[in-house]
């Protein structure tokens, strides 16, 4: 199975933060935001906003803390998962991860975190901006290193000129 990534775009983000308000609906049926998997950080007074969720880190750092192995890495599907009958909500794993990414459900004493909606992440789907997409993981680099191309051949341009 092809591995694939949540890439972010976040010249693109607006910080209407509709992506917050998908993602609750869909994995608790309410609107709240801090229920979400996914968290726009937004520096409102230079106009940045940065979606953030979890990175599926190669050795995570959350699943090393645990006590009692709840969280693990989905082999097949390359991701990092939450086993909800084994967390006992004890945040270790909160406290270790560097983008902040695993929040804790305060009625069920777990913890959650993206799971990339099974396969349909959608924060994805409604991203007005196309801020975020979901995209083989080796075609991730592939988009960017392409960005990067086509902003230094404008910036030659403009500065050399045409030929």
């Amino acid at each position: 199975m092809q591995q694939k990534v949540l890439v972010i775009d976040q010249e693109k983000c607006t910080g209407c933060r509709q992506c917050e308000l998908v993602c609750s609906v869909f994995h608790t049926g309410t609107s709240n935001p801090s229920r979400s998997r996914i968290n726009v950080i937004k520096w409102e007074n230079i106009g940045f906003y940065l979606p953030m969720t979890c990175q599926h880190c190669e050795e995570a750092p959350c699943i090393r803390v645990c006590p009692k192995n709840a969280l693990y890495r989905d082999e097949k599907l390359d991701r990092v998962m939450v086993n909800d009958h084994l967390c006992i909500g004890c945040k270790m794993c909160m406290t270790v991860c560097p983008f902040g990414a695993l929040g804790i459900d305060i009625k069920g004493k777990r913890v959650f975190k993206c799971d990339y909606c099974d396969g349909d992440p959608q924060c994805v789907s409604f991203c007005e901006a196309k801020a975020l997409d979901y995209v083989d993981a080796d075609k991730a680099n592939l988009k960017r290193k392409r960005e990067a191309a086509l902003k230094f051949s404008d910036l030659m341009r403009r500065y050399v000129g045409e030929p």
